[in-house]
């Protein structure tokens, strides 16, 4: 795959390994994040191993007001733009009734209207250039809450209807749409993953992505295969099973 591809959230965990998968492929890159010194150590190893073009920029999602002017920016270093990857999420636990709403808050901010004002920047760069791709990252967690990360679950719920309704809108404008759903992935972001059922390796997550992308698909499961299968059944599971998982 050739192209150019704008990844949001790139200096670690799936972002990390989209970029590395991109870059294998022949892709110029931009790549944002907040983490400056990771995201630049791993532009160097991209440029080294694989000889493409990495632009890099620091970027805080919940900084909203700074998204479009430092996207915008990054997508003129570049010229022609391909694709953008809402890919900055974090996780986060807590028990309702703790009182730390502020963590519900954070969560919030940065996977919904972080994304949001990502793919508002991106939206708006592809109008012009009369044409593009948007992809986001949701998570299984949009189908069924996962108890615990309850302002997580519904952070992605909102995002994957946000997406499908981008979708509507943009249908006539030359823009595609991709919502992501990965199921449980390891990486650094969300320590003890290896635990939960079906745990997948981030890279062979990132390849399935990359390749759904190639093909404008419209909803990903990652990976394909337990996910796709086991996707309509979560949604009926009883609620003590998944109590019990979680």
């Amino acid at each position: 795959m050739t192209g150019t591809v704008v990844i949001v959230g790139a200096s670690r965990g799936i972002g990390a390994s989209l970029a590395r998968e991109f870059a294998s492929r022949g892709t110029r890159l931009g790549l944002l994040s907040r983490n400056h010194d990771q995201l630049q150590e791993l532009a160097a190893e991209l440029r080294q191993q694989h000889g493409v073009q990495v632009e890099a920029a620091t970027l805080d999602v919940c900084e909203h007001n700074s998204v479009q002017p430092i996207m915008q920016g990054m997508m003129q270093r570049l010229g022609q733009v391909d694709v953008v990857i809402a890919n900055a999420g974090v996780t986060g636990r807590r028990r309702a009734g703790d009182g730390n709403v502020t963590e519900d808050r954070r969560v919030i901010e940065t996977n919904l209207l972080g994304a949001i004002a990502v793919i508002d920047a991106a939206v708006a760069h592809f109008r012009q250039q009369q044409g593009g791709h948007v992809v986001g990252i949701s998570s299984i967690s949009a189908f069924r809450g996962i108890p615990g990360s309850g302002a997580y679950s519904a952070s992605k719920a909102a995002l994957t209807n946000y997406l499908d309704a981008l979708r509507m809108e943009l249908a006539d404008k030359n823009i595609a749409v991709t919502v992501v759903h990965p199921g449980f992935v390891k990486t650094d972001i969300a320590p003890n993953m290896e635990k939960y059922p079906f745990a997948a390796d981030a890279d062979k997550v990132a390849r399935e992505i990359a390749d759904g992308i190639r093909h404008k698909k419209k909803n990903l499961v990652v990976p394909k295969f337990p996910w796709s299968l086991l996707l309509p059944a979560l949604k009926s599971l009883p609620d003590s099973l998944i109590r019990k998982v979680f």
